[in-house]
C-alpha cells in the first residue's frame, strides 16, 4: 500500500450527530445544560476521529467551547466535526454546533469546539494516525489554523 493510499482528507472523517432536546437536557429554565452539549461534542468529535484512524480514541483535551447562544427544550441540535490535524497518534476535532427550531426552521450556531484524541493500539497504547491531506483552499486554511492551535498547545503544556 502506498503513503498516498493512506492520506485522508478532512472530509472524509465528516459526522453528523441530531439530537432533540428535552427537558431532561435542560434546567427549569428550559435552557440545555453546557454539559450535555459537551458530551454530545465530545461523541461526534470522537467519531470523526475514529473514522480517520479507523482505530479507538481518548479524549485528552478541549481547547474551547464557548456558548454564544442559549440552546433550548425542542430544539434539534446538529453537530457537526471533522479533523483539521493530525501529528503522529494525535487529532484535532473541529465541532460545530447548531440549533435548530425545527417548526420555524430558523438556525442558531451556538458553538465551535476544538477537542483533542489520542489514537489507540489492540493494547491501550498511543497508535499511528494516517496524515491528512487538503483537498480545497478552505481546508488548507483550517489546517493551517489547526497545526497554529497545536503549536500553542504544545507550547503551554504544564
Amino acid at each position: 500500500m502506498s503513503e498516498k493510499s493512506t492520506l485522508k482528507t478532512p472530509r472524509a472523517s465528516r459526522v453528523y450527530l441530531s439530537q432533540l432536546m428535552q427537558p431532561e437536557h435542560a434546567n427549569n429554565h428550559g435552557n440545555v445544560h453546557g454539559g450535555w452539549i459537551m458530551k454530545l461534542a465530545d461523541e461526534a468529535g470522537a467519531l470523526a476521529c475514529m473514522r480517520h484512524a479507523q482505530k479507538r480514541v481518548v479524549t485528552v483535551a478541549v481547547d474551547s467551547l464557548v456558548f454564544r447562544e442559549p440552546i433550548k427544550i425542542g430544539d434539534l441540535v446538529t453537530f457537526t466535526a471533522e479533523v483539521t490535524h493530525t501529528g503522529r497518534t494525535s487529532m484535532e476535532a473541529e465541532v460545530q454546533v447548531v440549533a435548530e427550531n425545527p417548526i420555524t426552521g430558523e438556525r442558531t450556531h451556538t458553538n465551535t469546539a476544538y477537542l483533542v484524541y489520542v489514537a489507540l493500539d489492540d493494547q491501550g497504547k498511543p497508535a499511528s494516525v494516517p496524515p491528512l491531506v487538503a483537498e480545497t483552499d478552505e481546508e488548507r486554511q483550517r489546517i493551517e489554523q489547526a497545526r497554529e492551535r497545536q503549536q500553542r498547545r504544545i507550547a503551554h503544556k504544564p
